[in-house]
């Protein structure tokens, strides 16, 4: 039977970057997928992986690999479907190159994607996005430094990818000062900054500078800080930050909940979810759409709106106890 390897290495080499020319963060994602799925197919067939063969890949090692992502390395749904997104993905190439195993093939792309509710948005309010920034200690360069990141991440509601990708050349300060990125799908945009965004933007600049580097927020090394090194940073504020504002020890907070707390402003000053979608760089205004379920106010004022006349708007006030007991004598 043939070897599954020199598939896989055309599958990566030739067809995704050669033809397809996908984005580095694609190929990361698909690489991942498959160093873990080759290491549990080896493991379950006692093979080495280089001397897996093409047989070795079937629906029901899939449906076990699925499994074993959910039950014991403990992923979510989300995930569970990107990896088999990434299965399918190689295997739709594969198609092409080995016609005999289109049964198998078509099989695995049988396998259904699960189902799982859409996760409540999770946002900081205006208290809680100060004490956070103010936790962070500028008393030292990796407190600058993520004072910076942070108050940059809230203003302009970049992702985590867009963040660590961001070199001191995509700051622009002066009459329009923005910062321009490449987000998902290779767009490219630009992002106005506040004046006071920019403040602190100009003050870390004149120290990053003098380091090592092109990353605009870099590892003590000079390089690009990893997405696992700005959440744990994001952690540690977070935890000093709840000491003054406890409302923070009871939310699960990451980097893209700075992201949503952008988009969060914006709705509550009635920004229209066009220009929202615009600034955050969403395919499409469908993607906006969860920040109209996540606000609880504009819920509130169609209710209001919606009121039989005659009705005084606000919420439901139950009759005072004693003036009810009176009613019923």
């Amino acid at each position: 039977m043939a070897l599954l390897a020199p598939t896989l290495q055309e599958y990566f080499t030739a067809h995704l970057v050669t033809q397809r020319a996908v984005s580095a963060a694609t190929i990361r994602a698909y690489r991942d997928t498959w160093r873990l799925f080759l290491a549990f197919l080896s493991e379950k067939a006692n093979v080495p992986v280089h001397k897996l063969e093409t047989t070795h890949v079937g629906p029901a090692q899939v449906i076990a690999f699925l499994d074993h992502l959910e039950h014991e390395r403990g992923n979510g749904t989300a995930t569970r479907n990107s990896r088999l997104a990434a299965i399918k993905a190689m295997t739709a190439f594969q198609a092409t190159r080995a016609p005999e195993l289109l049964d198998t093939i078509a099989r695995i792309h049988a396998i259904p994607v699960k189902k799982h509710p859409r996760p409540q948005v999770t946002f900081l309010t205006s208290q809680e996005t100060q004490a956070l920034l103010d936790a962070i200690t500028t008393a030292t360069w990796t407190g600058r430094r993520d004072r910076a990141m942070f108050t940059l991440a809230v203003q302009t509601g970049l992702r985590l990818s867009e963040i660590t990708g961001l070199s001191i050349a995509d700051v622009h300060l002066g009459a329009a000062s923005h910062v321009a990125c490449t987000g998902k799908g290779r767009k490219e945009r630009a992002t106005p900054l506040t004046a006071s965004t920019a403040s602190v933007l100009k003050a870390y600049l004149q120290e990053r500078t003098t380091r090592p580097g092109h990353a605009l927020f870099p590892n003590p090394r000079g390089q690009a800080l990893s997405a696992d090194a700005v959440q744990q940073r994001l952690c540690l504020h977070l935890a000093q930050a709840a000491t003054t504002c406890p409302g923070l020890a009871s939310k699960h907070v990451t980097v893209h909940s700075l992201r949503h707390t952008a988009a969060m402003r914006f709705l509550d000053a009635g920004i229209d979810a066009a220009v929202i979608a615009l600034w955050l760089g969403h395919e499409s205004i469908a993607t906006t759409s969860i920040y109209l379920h996540a606000d609880m106010a504009i819920k509130r004022k169609a209710l209001d709106r919606t009121r039989q006349p005659g009705t005084p708007a606000g919420d439901y006030q139950p009759a005072d106890p004693l003036l009810s007991w009176l009613q019923s004598l």
